[in-house]
């Protein structure tokens, strides 16, 4: 078994069972491989767990980033709504990556902080034309960030929305943080408004969860 068939066994497994209640035995008994095999790639079980992590890291911003030769607004619109997806159907993984882990780990809410920046430089990139910008967009943009975390944690764990209707409400709510940006900072001048409709949908009934 390769290195990325066991990282995609580590993904199911931790997505239904807690780090602590799963041990290497149960994981090599889970994968179908000899434990060694395990030690071999990953050294133990926290460099087990973070390279999972790491790979669902990749898979969030690789889905957010979306296609980059869209125009900028519609890439803002369709990293958001990446993003979105990814909780949707990888519950399990995007709450880990959102949450930082198992308790206080440093290298886990370090990968945290990496695709946090990540994002921020993609929200950027369509907004500005630039991943570079001044520290108070950050800032603003991390803000926004963390509201959208929140958001999407509530959103997941009731569904008593569309994903539409969130993605709507999220994109409002970047154009209220881009228009302040611009206030303070000129040079960052907000994307020209284009037409989106609003969701007629009213809360509906919760849709089924997809764990990772």
């Amino acid at each position: 078994m390769r290195r990325s068939e066991l990282i995609a066994t580590g993904r199911k497994l931790f997505a239904d069972t807690s780090y602590d209640a799963l041990s290497m035995d149960d994981i090599a008994k889970h994968a179908g491989v000899a434990k060694g095999l395990i030690y071999y790639y990953f050294k133990s079980k926290r460099g087990y767990y973070l390279a999972i992590i790491e790979d669902s890291v990749a898979d969030l911003v690789s889905r957010a980033a979306g296609d980059t030769d869209l125009p900028r607004v519609e890439r803002v619109h369709q990293t958001i709504d990446g993003y979105l997806r990814y909780a949707q159907h990888h519950q399990a993984a995007f709450r880990t990556i959102v949450t930082g882990g198992v308790g206080f780990d440093a290298q886990v809410q370090s990968v945290r902080d990496a695709v946090r920046e990540e994002l921020i430089a993609t929200i950027a990139e369509g907004a500005y034309g630039r991943r570079e910008i001044p520290v108070l967009a950050r800032i603003a943009l991390l803000g926004w960030l963390s509201s959208v975390e929140g958001i999407a944690l509530d959103w997941l764990g009731h569904q008593e929305l569309e994903r539409d209707t969130v993605c709507a409400l999220l994109i409002r709510m970047l154009r209220a943080t881009l228009s302040t940006i611009e206030e303070f900072e000129p040079d960052c001048p907000q994307p020209p408004r284009e037409p989106m409709p609003i969701p007629t949908q009213v809360p509906s009934q919760a849709s089924g969860r997809v764990e990772a």
